[in-house]
């Protein structure tokens, strides 16, 4: 049996220094980047929203990058942060975010403690088939991942929308707390 490699997405969620994609896509043999597509605030959808456990009328920092792994797209991730806490800070500016948004987050007083992911097959919506150029029955694998400091309300929902063809499998690890 051959060995099966796969990503894990502990690194996304703990302060580091570098790209947790680059370093991933360097474990897999490859050159993994990254294209800033949008930085903006404003209101947020419904799904957000109710994510995030934004009261009405709260603004939210959007920020939208498109990963590629030896040039080839693979993934669309969203991160969307309460612009209470993200507003004058680095997650807001239209550039790279230097050590990360977990860094930044931690350094502002909201040091994720806890994630919860869910996982989905979604086919891609005419935007995503565009960027990720692919044909729109071709199936996605949808991460929704809502981060929150210990005993606080969330503050980073992120949703990753990945080609299934072009990604490596997704690792979890479960422990039995009981013991």
């Amino acid at each position: 049996m051959s060995e099966l490699s796969s990503s894990s997405s502990d690194r996304y969620v703990q302060t580091q220094q570098g790209d947790a994609w680059a370093a991933d896509a360097a474990a897999q043999g490859k050159v993994g980047t990254q294209r800033l597509l949008v930085v903006e605030t404003g209101p947020p959808t419904e799904e957000v929203r109710d994510a995030l456990q934004l009261d009405t009328g709260a603004e939210v920092v959007v920020r939208r990058r498109l990963i590629l792994a030896d040039g080839e797209p693979v993934e669309i991730a969203a991160s969307y942060y309460p612009a209470a806490i993200a507003a004058d800070t680095a997650l807001a500016e239209n550039k790279k975010v230097r050590g990360g948004a977990v860094r930044v987050l931690a350094e502002g007083g909201h040091p994720l403690d806890e994630s919860i992911e869910r996982v989905t097959a979604e086919r891609p919506t005419s935007e995503d088939a565009e960027l990720l150029n692919v044909a729109e029955h071709e199936p996605l694998i949808v991460v929704r991942r809502v981060s929150s400091p210990a005993g606080r309300e969330p503050v980073e929902y992120a949703v990753n929308r990945m080609v299934a063809s072009r990604v490596e499998p997704l690792e979890y690890r479960m422990r039995n707390t009981e013991q």
